[in-house]
């Protein structure tokens, strides 16, 4: 699956982005705010990421600049299941943070979301992230009031993380139809 937005090119991580992926990624200050991502993070940690099969319903996209036929490596965003639910998650390149690039990136992420047929996603970030959750708040997602520990790879504990929900928006389509 691919998605276009304005200045994006979102696109499926394939095992050759594994290097771009490390160079990218391999920031402390990233790293420590993933939930799955270990610190340090390895050239082999990309390779498997990179490798890893794509369902279908929680597509999870590299996030390219078009005009440089994908070669730089924005970040990733993408959809993975947790608890039941569809949760988003995202995170962007140090040299690209504070251009608007995870909000672009996560709208069109949404937008796959409720074409998939997701009814609701969640989201969360550490508390000590505020800037993942103003990210949150512009996409529409909203405060669930519920901040709990979640554990962190890159951290090696779990930290606090304050959780979000944004419902779809095309609840009536399943609503029937007036003869």
């Amino acid at each position: 699956m691919f998605a276009r937005t304005q200045r994006l090119l979102l696109r499926p991580i394939w095992p050759e982005d594994a290097g771009a992926l490390f160079t990218a990624v391999n920031d402390q200050g990233i790293v420590c705010n993933l939930a799955h991502a270990p610190w340090p993070y390895t050239l082999e940690d990309a390779q498997d990421f990179a490798a890893r099969a794509q369902d279908p319903l929680y597509p999870h996209f590299l996030l390219t600049l078009p005009g440089d036929a994908g070669q730089t490596v924005i970040g990733t965003c993408g959809l993975a299941p947790l608890n039941g639910e569809a949760e988003i998650g995202y995170w962007i390149a140090r040299e690209h943070w504070g251009q608007g690039y995870a909000t672009e990136a996560a709208r069109a992420v949404i937008a796959n979301a409720w074409m998939l047929g997701h009814r609701q996603l969640v989201g969360s970030h550490f508390i000590d992230n505020p800037a993942s959750g103003a990210v949150l708040r512009r996409l529409g997602f909203r405060p669930t009031g519920i901040t709990r520990p979640r554990f962190s790879a890159g951290r090696g504990y779990d930290a606090m993380a304050q959780e979000y929900v944004l419902e779809s928006d095309m609840a009536d389509v399943e609503r029937p139809l007036a003869a």
